[in-house]
């Protein structure tokens, strides 16, 4: 008979799985990887799901951390530098992954329909103040030192949220300016229904930045995939 778990032992794991598989895309990496048989590199997933390689890697090693994948390295693989590129292989049996509760994908659509009925600049910016009223709250509960909030600290740590929030975000430079890329979103099958709701994570960003910055950050640059653009992304000047 299988020896039961203690209430400790079953939080451990409970609290395991879901820092492992709490993110809709790095389940979609582990299922990748477990169906590509001979493993995959970070370069390769970076690929295959249009991540920028970092967020690639940093799936892979969450994964790796909590067991589910085994890491091998191999000269004939490409890598920067000349090292050797990192093989990520499936371990043990295929754990069970849920995907987002019915209850919640119901409810961001019952969302886009009520939003729907109201004009159009009203409900963006009704969406809005709602995402930063929660990107406001959400600020006050990172812990963020009084030293390190420079423009880029607090960019990192907005990134940072929202990729636990399901976003998969990370900053990046362009140009003169820094961009908070979203390569992920949990509302985006209801945002191509309803962009409008795309306003919600606007303000979200930015009440996340009013609160860890606390001044104003210039003129920003938006764009969204359910509005037909390239990517989802902020793009703030470097010198805000």
């Amino acid at each position: 008979m299988a020896q039961s778990l203690s209430g400790a032992e079953f939080s451990a794991m409970v609290t395991a799985v879901t820092s492992a598989f709490g993110d809709p895309t790095r389940r979609r990496v582990y299922l990748y990887a477990r169906e590509s048989g001979g493993g995959v590199t970070a370069s390769q997933v970076a690929q295959h799901f249009s991540l920028h390689p970092n967020v690639a890697r940093h799936h892979l090693d969450k994964l790796a951390a909590g067991g589910y994948l085994d890491v091998s390295s191999s000269r004939s693989g490409t890598s920067v530098a000349g090292r050797p590129s990192k093989r990520y292989r499936t371990s043990g049996p295929a754990p069970v992954l849920e995907g987002a509760k019915p209850g919640e994908e119901l409810l961001v659509t019952l969302l886009g329909g009520a939003l729907a009925l109201v004009p159009q600049q009203a409900a963006e910016e009704m969406a809005e103040r709602v995402g930063f009223a929660y990107g406001c709250k959400l600020a006050t509960s990172m812990a963020v030192a009084e030293g390190q909030r420079s423009f880029r600290s607090a960019l990192h740590a907005v990134a940072d949220a929202l990729t636990a929030h399901g976003f998969a975000a990370h900053a990046e430079a362009r140009g003169r300016s820094v961009a908070l890329v979203k390569e992920a979103c949990p509302f985006f099958d209801a945002a191509l229904q309803h962009p409008v709701i795309c306003a919600v994570d606007r303000g979200m960003v930015k009440g996340m930045l009013s609160t860890l910055y606390g001044q104003a950050t210039g003129p920003a640059e938006w764009s969204s995939r359910a509005m037909g653009d390239e990517s989802c992304s902020t793009s703030l000047p470097v010198g805000a």
